[in-house]
């Protein structure tokens, strides 16, 4: 017999959204296993800045999400536009180059605002969306939006995200989800999955307490993350230094869940060679602090430019908002001589610096020549770069708030949007690297969060969600959509479990009443 209707295995977002969908979709007996201790549960989730992207057609779609939103924040409803679902679909399709599976990206689209009400109804309390890393701005007031004068104007599709970033939607989560009665395991690492006769999904053998076990569940949820945690792994399928980067996200997630289902035959789907990249700081330990969280990221160089070690420039800051190409722009860093590189700022623009610099002290000084003396690099090619760049830039009116056309004249790479010139002391550089959160290929899944195996039909009894699910991202990737499609997919795979327990357990009961039918007329 079953000990379980549902076991799911991870309890980050999704896996959580999972087993709460699960459950309250009529799955009696739920289980989470988290391989991770308690006091380090949470997967990516911790570490995350609980940003949500979605879509919404009218302002007051946000604004009925937020209590007291028109009190406490008078000007949310003035510094945001409407995010239809055509917006979303471009921002997804232009950061993926067209590659983002069409049916996942149509479900994940559809599904994102009346998600994001079932996780209000859930009991995950959310907010606007103020600097990634929740740090106060200069005003004190750490927005994700851009202040200019005395108004905010929010990024598109970037206006809400959970209280108290994602260490909040953790706890938020993990309380709903103890709440409705999910039992939670803790140091359960799941090993591998256990089939019945006819290739049903029926359990997982588990690594927990020093011994191996096998629990029994009518269905599975796997939704335990990427691989970015496992060098070998990022070797083999990244390549390149891919082996040597630092972990800006949960130090579990080796690819467990992934290998687990390709043993079993699940089609392996979507962009294995690109991953979630980020700059951060060059000072970030191996794996993220949790004292830190998503702290060390430094996403503000579209105000500035960035020089490698040999005193190179090596991409457009100003391409477009850094929520488009910060994940891209992460790799790039990592692939530069030493894997690192210098983002320097002037005076004009330390004041729109997110709230996370405030994490590291910059090198600092009265001229472009000092600061970059105090730099590892190639100074000469160096200040050479920034004299060049000095006299290609200008080139329209600085607008923080927009895509502002301010570019370069001359140079390769140009700088399309913020380039003003970098003239007015004091100089600021921050030494940055390129640091993984998660992994882009996973497995192929249909519309139900069901598990595609190699002969082209889902795995009876298996179900994926969250960063496990192949084809959504290539190459690079919107900010705010990991964590709103492990909570569109995580409601999906828990109530399509429960659904199939409702059915199957009807069968039985239908076949019996068919039998009495079936005797009262023998009898007649």
């Amino acid at each position: 017999m079953a000990e379980y209707d549902v076991i799911v295995v991870g309890a980050g977002n999704a896996a959580l959204a999972s087993a709460v969908s699960a459950r309250v979709s009529g799955a009696h007996k739920v289980l989470v296993l988290e391989k991770a201790q308690k006091e380090a549960r949470g997967g990516n989730t911790f570490f995350s800045g609980g940003l949500l992207r979605f879509a919404f057609e009218r302002i007051e779609q946000p604004i009925e999400l937020i209590p007291n939103v028109e009190r406490d924040w008078p000007e949310y409803r003035h510094g945001i536009d409407p995010y239809p679902e055509q917006a979303f679909r471009a921002d997804l399709m232009k950061v993926t180059g067209g590659r983002s599976d069409p049916e996942l990206s149509d479900i994940l689209i559809k599904n994102s605002y009346a998600t994001l009400r079932w996780m209000k109804e859930m009991g995950i309390p959310l907010e606007p969306a103020r600097s990634f890393g929740g740090e106060p701005a200069k005003d004190g007031r750490g927005l994700e939006g851009v202040r200019k004068g005395k108004g905010v104007r929010w990024q598109p599709g970037c206006v809400i995200r959970a209280v108290g970033q994602g260490k909040g939607l953790s706890k938020s989560w993990f309380a709903s989800a103890e709440a409705k009665g999910v039992d939670i395991r803790y140091d359960a690492c799941a090993m591998e999955l256990v089939l019945d006769p006819a290739g049903k999904v029926t359990g997982v053998v588990v690594r927990e307490g020093g011994k191996i076990k096998t629990i029994r569940a009518k269905a599975v949820v796997l939704g335990c993350g990427g691989f970015e945690a496992n060098p070998s792994w990022r070797a083999m399928y990244l390549g390149g230094k891919w082996d040597q980067a630092k972990v800006r996200g949960c130090a579990f997630n080796h690819g467990d869940g992934l290998r687990m289902a390709m043993n079993i035959g699940a089609v392996p789907y979507g962009n294995w060679g690109g991953c979630h990249a980020t700059p951060i700081s060059a000072d970030a330990p191996a794996h993220a602090s949790r004292e830190f969280t998503d702290k060390t990221n430094r996403l503000s160089y579209v105000f500035g430019v960035m020089l490698n070690a040999e005193g190179e420039r090596f991409l457009d800051e100003g391409l477009d908002f850094h929520p488009t190409t910060y994940a891209l722009y992460g790799r790039l860093v990592l692939g530069q001589p030493g894997s690192i590189a210098y983002q320097i700022f002037d005076s004009k623009v330390l004041d729109l610096l997110e709230g996370r610099y405030a994490t590291t002290k910059p090198s600092t000084a009265d001229t472009l020549e000092g600061l970059l003396d105090q730099l590892k690099l190639n100074k000469s090619r160096a200040l050479a770069t920034m004299q060049e760049y000095n006299a290609a830039a200008g080139h329209g009116a600085f607008v923080p708030t927009k895509l502002d056309g301010m570019h370069t004249v001359g140079i390769t790479p140009p700088k399309t949007n913020w380039a003003q010139k970098i003239d007015t002391p004091p100089f600021a550089a921050y030494p940055v690297t390129g640091g993984i959160t998660f992994t882009f290929g996973g497995l192929k899944i249909n519309d139900k969060a069901q598990v595609i195996g190699n002969n082209w039909e889902p795995i009876p009894g298996l179900y994926c969600c969250g960063e496990m699910v192949g084809g959504l991202f290539h190459d690079n990737y919107p900010a705010g959509t990991g964590l709103m499609s492990g909570a569109v997919f995580g409601r999906i795979a828990g109530a399509s479990a429960a659904k199939a327990l409702m059915r199957t357990a009807s069968k039985p009961a239908a076949a019996a009443r068919r039998g009495a039918a079936s005797k009262g007329r023998k009898k007649r």
